[in-house]
């Protein structure tokens, strides 16, 4: 018998349709993360709303939670259908999966005000520094003489995912390696659990356009320079938590939700709740050619989106009644005396 999680489903109610990406696509490895953290948390899929734009990888996510709904938006315009949906029902969990053509090309200027604007949800950019559905073209991640079979050499400085985050002052930012499915999987879990707007660049190589070993989105040059931050744990609130608290090797960061965040120190001696030191730590990465993983910062101090507009998870906008939204008599003919 196969075994179940809290909520009693099996790990296959968790799957979606076949994937019909290339073979070995980064993408795959994160939408079976995705399936293995919800999981891992007992989410009800009919809880979870799904999200995407257009690219190989907003097409994720008919590969996983196929009992969730989701929509596949227009190119770049991702963000702005996600806010409408989580106004309408406040009480779903959102999961976004973009690419870096769909968020920092076209959809750069809803990505940067999704970004102030904290909404509760999940994104994830599949960050393979091209447009691999429309055959290689360089994406605004390319790095600067990056040179491609059909395309030349890349003039131009790249976008970084992470520093336009924490720029913006985003309140969950992460990046990952879609070879590395532990560390993925880890911080899927922890991003579910953030009340505001979690952003995970996950590097996600194009085995077809753009997996050459010298080329930084590929499987070689991230598997060789991958430099991880710390050893990443989540701890669900329903689980003991049993971590002996050494000053200066072991962080943990309590959730809204009371999960925690365990951050074992390796190499760095790094604080993820500090803002400049995030930033300081990208730079000194891009200076040493290395590509740095983990949780970058986190601050889950700020107001969500729901929660600067008071909506409530009790009873959402889109289940509201005739009642509720048709004025009274007496209303409207106030409002028609104040126009003579």
């Amino acid at each position: 018998m196969a075994k179940v999680n809290a909520v009693g489903l099996e790990k296959n109610e968790y799957r979606g349709a076949p994937t019909t990406l290339c073979a070995g696509c980064g993408h795959n490895s994160i939408s079976n993360q995705i399936i293995q953290a919800a999981y891992d948390l007992s989410l009800i899929p009919e809880d979870v709303i799904k999200f995407s734009g257009i690219g190989c990888s907003s097409k994720s996510p008919t590969y996983f939670l196929g009992r969730s709904f989701g929509f596949n938006s227009l190119h770049g315009r991702m963000p702005s259908v996600a806010t409408g949906a989580l106004f309408g029902d406040a009480r779903l969990k959102a999961v976004a999966v973009s690419g870096d053509g769909d968020s920092t090309n076209i959809g750069i200027g809803q990505f940067k005000h999704i970004l102030r604007r904290n909404a509760p949800m999940v994104y994830i950019i599949e960050n393979n520094g091209v447009y691999g559905l429309t055959k290689g073209q360089f994406s605004a991640t390319a790095e600067q003489g990056l040179t491609l079979k059909y395309q030349g050499a890349n003039p131009y400085m790249p976008v970084d995912v992470i520093m336009e985050a924490l720029v913006s002052q985003a309140t969950f930012v992460a990046r990952s390696f879609a070879g590395d499915a532990t560390q993925v999987r880890e911080l899927i879990k922890a991003a579910l659990s953030h009340d505001g707007l979690a952003i995970l660049d996950i590097i996600s190589p194009c085995v077809t356009f753009n997996n050459a070993d010298d080329a930084r989105h590929s499987y070689g040059w991230a598997k060789e320079h991958q430099d991880p931050l710390h050893d990443f744990s989540f701890v669900p609130f329903e689980e003991e938590i049993e971590v002996e608290m050494v000053e200066g090797e072991t962080r943990r960061v309590t959730m809204h939700d009371g999960s925690s965040i365990i951050l074992k120190k390796l190499d760095e001696d790094y604080d993820p709740t500090n803002r400049k030191n995030a930033m300081d730590m990208i730079q000194q990465s891009y200076e040493e050619d290395v590509l740095m993983t983990g949780l970058i910062y986190i601050n889950t101090e700020p107001d969500s989106l729901l929660d600067m507009h008071g909506l409530s998870q009790d009873e959402p906008l889109n289940r509201l009644g005739q009642e509720h939204l048709r004025p009274k008599k007496e209303a409207i003919d106030a409002v028609n005396a104040m126009m003579f």
